[in-house]
């Protein structure tokens, strides 16, 4: 149950304090960090990375301290998180463990940021939640229909890797994809920032642009997917949209 108080964007009943802390997600423990003051912001990283990979080694954390509450998330199955071994465990899973914790947290609604698999997380959650969405940053990523997720290619990296994150993961990922009635229906501001090399710019960011020609697409110069998340201009890219987007 929310708290009156938690219904005010940005009211976060936590304090400043940048040391992992966990929440029992239906089971699952999932590591997050809290970092900064003000409207608070949902920073969910890519597959096979974690908080530290995609959002604190970058500097973009520190970046949005100084004005915002930044919430970084290792997503179940990577980091400081729980790894079940099952795939029903991941897919939507992987969203409802971001709405459980701002229900923990006492938040009502946020700021999300996310980058490639960080991203198919909060286009499902806004279908899903959109009420607990202030706005959003795709990062790396766009549209994944139901019929656009390169399924074997991305069996082809876990082979590859064989690393802390379960196959069931990467498997579940289709489970994230959203319809076009269902893309078409979202109100929340949304801005997308990619790589200008990113070979995923053509299979869901063209097609997003299509259906919602309103939002805006920031392309990152000389950027590829892998390295998007270290270049200054996808950082100062986020600043700038939640400064926009911000009610202070």
């Amino acid at each position: 149950m929310l708290s009156p108080a938690s219904a005010v964007p940005g009211q976060l009943a936590t304090g400043d304090d940048s040391r992992p802390r966990v929440l029992d997600s239906n089971g699952v423990p999932i590591q997050y960090t809290v970092e900064g003051k003000g409207e608070p912001v949902v920073l969910i990283h890519g597959l096979y990375a974690s908080a530290r990979i995609n959002w604190h080694a970058p500097g973009t954390i520190r970046a949005l301290a100084k004005d915002y509450q930044a919430i970084a998330v290792d997503v179940r199955g990577h980091g400081g998180s729980g790894k079940p071994k099952e795939e029903a465990a991941y897919g939507v899973e992987m969203m409802e463990d971001v709405v459980r914790l701002l229900d923990h947290l006492k938040v009502q609604k946020a700021h999300m940021v996310g980058y490639s698999m960080g991203g198919m997380i909060i286009m499902k959650l806004l279908t899903r939640h959109p009420d607990r969405v202030q706005s959003a940053v795709l990062g790396g990523m766009g549209w994944l229909r139901p019929d656009s997720l390169p399924q074997s290619s991305w069996t082809q990296v876990t082979e590859r890797q064989r690393g802390a994150t379960p196959p069931d993961c990467v498997h579940s990922l289709s489970a994230l994809a959203v319809t076009e009635d269902e893309v078409k229906a979202i109100r929340i501001p949304v801005i997308v920032l990619i790589g200008e090399r990113d070979p995923y710019r053509q299979v869901y960011v063209v097609p997003l642009q299509q259906i919602h020609p309103n939002w805006p697409v920031t392309l990152v110069p000389g950027a590829s997917h892998l390295n998007c998340i270290f270049h200054l201009p996808f950082r100062s890219g986020i600043k700038d949209w939640l400064d926009r987007q911000s009610k202070h």
